[in-house]
């Protein structure tokens, strides 16, 4: 199978039709067509048998407008192409589909509110490796076929019907939206149909994961005695073990609703997360302040997690957040560690929290962790999060491409996992900019030309 990557431009439809394309005579050579016969055009689920006119001394591929319309192509794109000689199959791609939760057409320079930023910076990325996008929202799916509405970007947003996409990106930040029926069933129908690859395909919690992780004794090093929450027992024996404990509810995420309880002279201390800072409570006993929780209980399940003595900057408690993403081979890299430091009030280092971002270098270097600890932490803490990806991958039946894995290093300099997030943010935190795209954005493209063989 040849590959190369070439200019689409389009023509009149009076020039050409719909069901032939020109070709290139040193492209025609390079992917190896033969001169005679149809082959099959192929664009993520769009299918055309064309004949194919060689051009002399040109290097692109022209198109009709009738194709290009099919395709949601623009006048000119620059596509990876690859011919398949068995099927006789020219594919050009990959194409790319994004299903993000919302669209605001009404404000086009936020169209997908907080991530729309990113959108723009993969759409960037896509053109210079040859592939194409298209966000879509569940809204989308209610009506089936082999098209969808999608958007793209070409000089401001635009809808138009677009072909299946070869790999989809799941970025819906809700499970109710995630869990409709709608949606579930177009993921289930595409798969089968178009064999698409869906990646991140759905929300983990934190049950889920520890008791999958725990399987396996290579990885239980780094985990936290944790315990579903189911009463009042296994409080009562989390707090004997431990000064402090936290409770976390098994599906929240931003550090919202997680519950701080130690120990202190004369009975109990309780800490919950508030947008304004953290709230104290004291109770003169365990059965006292379990009756605080019990109603909340009702609602939510939560997790018990060991607290950890985490190591601190001017005692305000620090962690990671790891990206860990599969590559062009369609293997886990460790793209990008920072450490996160807990803002004033807070015991949670989530930014939406009022934490902090610095440097794992930075964070490191102003702890109070042992000098041997400071230069082995380098190490261990990418060496961990490959290690749980890999680990979530092997126990967790689902398809994963990118992982946000959160870490925690003790004073002494052991490092913990505290949470793993298969929606890792995407939120416009980061200007704009044309010329640079951020490593974990071109990952993510590697990956999808992986999956797509293109």
């Amino acid at each position: 199978m040849s590959k190369l990557k070439i200019p689409v431009h389009t023509v009149h439809s009076g020039i050409l039709q719909e069901n032939a394309v020109m070709l290139g005579d040193r492209l025609i050579k390079k992917l190896k067509i033969p001169a005679h016969g149809p082959i099959l055009l192929t664009f993520g689920s769009f299918r055309q048998e064309v004949t194919v006119i060689p051009v002399p001394k040109s290097d692109n591929l022209r198109v009709s407008e009738g194709l290009a319309r099919r395709t949601g192509w623009k006048a000119r794109n620059v596509l990876n192409a690859s011919y398949v000689p068995g099927s006789r199959t020219l594919r050009l791609g990959p194409l790319i589909g994004v299903l993000v939760s919302r669209e605001h057409p009404e404000r086009p320079e936020r169209l997908f509110g907080p991530i729309t930023l990113f959108c723009r910076e993969l759409t960037n990325a896509c053109h210079t490796q040859g592939a194409f996008v298209y966000f879509f929202t569940p809204k989308a799916l209610e009506t089936t076929g082999s098209t969808i509405s999608g958007w793209v970007y070409d000089e401001g947003w635009k809808q138009s019907k677009l072909p299946i996409a070869d790999v989809i990106n799941n970025r819906l930040t809700t499970r109710k939206a995630e869990n409709k029926p709608s949606v579930q069933h177009f993921l289930a129908e595409v798969k089968s149909r178009y064999g698409t690859h869906f990646f991140n395909e759905k929300f983990l919690d934190k049950t889920e994961v520890f008791e999958a992780l725990r399987r396996d004794s290579a990885l239980q090093r780094y985990l936290p005695e944790s315990h579903p929450l189911s009463g009042f027992a296994i409080l009562k024996r989390m707090c004997g073990h431990y000064p402090v404990v936290f409770l976390k509810p098994v599906r929240g995420s931003l550090g919202k609703g997680i519950l701080r309880i130690s120990r202190e002279e004369g009975g109990y201390r309780l800490q919950s997360t508030t947008p304004l800072g953290t709230r104290k409570q004291s109770y003169p006993t365990l059965t006292k302040l379990f009756q605080t929780i019990a109603p909340k209980m009702k609602n939510t399940r939560y997790q018990i997690q060991q607290g950890l003595p985490l190591m601190e900057i001017g005692r305000r408690p620090v962690d990671f957040r790891a990206l860990v993403q599969k590559n062009g081979s369609g293997k886990w890299g460790v793209t990008s560690i920072v450490a996160r430091t807990a803002g004033n009030n807070h015991f949670v280092s989530n930014l939406a929290r009022g934490g902090s971002l610095s440097t794992v270098r930075e964070a490191i270097g102003k702890s109070s962790i042992p000098p041997g600890a400071k230069e082995s932490a380098n190490l261990q803490l990418p060496r961990a999060a490959l290690a749980i990806a890999k680990g979530v991958e092997a126990n967790i039946p689902a398809h994963f491409g990118e992982l946000g894995i959160d870490l925690g290093m003790d004073q002494s300099g052991r490092t913990w996992l505290l949470e793993v997030n298969s929606k890792p943010s995407k939120n416009d935190n980061t200007p704009l900019n044309d010329t640079k795209i951020r490593p974990s954005v071109k990952q993510m493209i590697q990956y999808c030309r992986y999956l797509a063989g293109l």
